[in-house]
């Protein structure tokens, strides 16, 4: 039985979802913060879901990714 790209997207959205709700129930930089990571998940996951069979695994090696490029636009900055 092979596996469906399309579950493993809407997993994918779900678990981005319950992040942002999540996220608006912070204050201050904590909302911030946290609505930040929930755009990050959402970059690559449709990368991920031909590379990775969990869904949550795909949305955190998005969230992964984009916070390497970050620490490296830093440190160029600096």
């Amino acid at each position: 039985m092979g596996r469906s790209f399309g579950s493993i997207r809407m997993a994918a959205l779900e678990i981005t979802g319950r992040w942002e709700r999540a996220a608006w129930s912070l204050h201050g930089e904590d909302r911030e913060y946290a609505l930040l990571l929930v755009e990050m998940a959402k970059r690559h996951t449709s990368e991920g879901f031909y590379a990775f069979d969990d869904p949550l695994e795909a949305v955190l090696f998005s969230v992964l990714v984009e916070i390497g490029k970050e620490r490296e636009r830093r440190h160029v900055d600096h």
